[in-house]
């Protein structure tokens, strides 16, 4: 065998060795499709493609993600932001750093609905939620957040509503199909299978009123200290995919609606994969209609990740130390 040949074989052998060398990586989320631009990232090989063996784990809560990440059971976590995430970030041990879903004006996000019983007390839309009580699924949610911020916007005392923590979706919409509230705040996808029963009325949709940075990208202190080039790489494969599911879901026409052809289509397909692994081929429509707004880039508004800190720490929910500045690390998205 000729040096050449020989020369030949060791550098085919190196470089099938590094497009084998893949570095674990796992990240814990939520089968929800505001973790979309993760799905697609993953579907599309482009994680693979930057040398991560991506390992997904999937929680029943966003406070759950945030927790395993914190404990360090995770490298990585995708989901809203909670009490627990905020909590977390202020002692250092997870840091944002790049965006999830958000609510943004002609997007899907929460609907306000009013029950039977709440539009014979005069419920028409967001001015009079006073003396009404209003459903919402946990306390320190971002329907919570919202709901305070309604209140804010219209003027309204909020001592004078009354928060009805349910829960669920399920919860929530059994309790306003039966009047057992007067409103609630929830997602599209719950609230419009109750204003098709007509068992409800909609009000309105929260991002009339304000728009809002729902999750991030966090990642664990120790993964940040000692594994900042996987972190990079990985950022880079996630913002492939948030542009992907941008360029496919999020495209609208000249009235501001959502465009839906072959590559809507197609990329809903692939998401449902991920958030309705066990249904049939109605999950791809289901992802579709409740596309969330994701930023192309996903780039976190910190501007609103500040505003959400201040109300949190003024209902005492979370701790007063807690400042935008520990929480996002903007060095990976500019």
């Amino acid at each position: 065998m000729s040096r050449l040949t020989v020369a030949i074989f060791i550098l085919i052998s190196n470089l099938s060795f590094a497009a084998d060398a893949q570095e674990r990586v796992v990240i814990g989320t939520r089968r929800l499709s505001e973790n979309g631009a993760l799905f697609m990232a993953a579907a599309q090989g482009y994680f693979r493609a930057e040398g991560i063996d991506l390992a997904m784990t999937a929680y029943d809560s966003d406070k759950a993600v945030a927790d395993m990440l914190a404990s360090g059971v995770t490298d990585l976590g995708l989901a809203r932001f909670t009490p627990a995430a905020f909590d977390a970030a202020g002692k250092g041990l997870i840091r944002a750093i790049a965006a999830q879903a958000r609510e943004k004006r002609d997007y899907e996000g929460n609907q306000i609905i009013a029950s039977s019983i709440g539009l014979q007390k005069g419920l028409r839309k967001f001015d009079n939620l006073a003396d009404k009580t209003i459903a919402i699924d946990v306390l320190g949610s971002a329907a919570h957040y919202q709901l305070m911020q309604i209140a804010r916007i219209k003027h309204v005392d909020p001592a004078r509503i009354t928060v009805k923590a349910l829960g669920t979706p399920d919860a929530i919409a059994r309790a306003v199909g039966t009047d057992q509230v007067d409103a609630a705040i929830m997602p599209s996808l719950y609230a419009r299978e109750l204003l098709m029963a007509n068992q409800a009325k909609f009000l309105g949709w929260y991002s009339e009123l304000d728009e809002q940075q729902l999750g991030a990208l966090f990642v664990s202190k120790k993964m940040l200290e000692t594994r900042r080039a996987a972190v990079e790489k990985f950022v880079h494969a996630y913002r492939r995919g948030a542009a992907d599911y941008a360029a496919a879901l999020l495209r609208t026409d000249r009235s501001s609606k959502r465009v839906s052809d072959i590559k809507s289509k197609e990329a809903a397909t692939t998401i449902a994969r991920y958030v309705y692994p066990d249904r049939g081929t109605d999950a791809a429509a289901t992802v579709e209609l409740g596309a969330y707004y994701i930023d192309p880039q996903a780039r976190l508004d910190v501007a609103d990740v500040a505003r959400q800190i201040a109300w949190y720490k003024s209902q005492g929910l979370i701790d007063k130390a807690v400042d935008a500045r520990t929480v996002v690390d903007a060095s990976f998205v500019k």
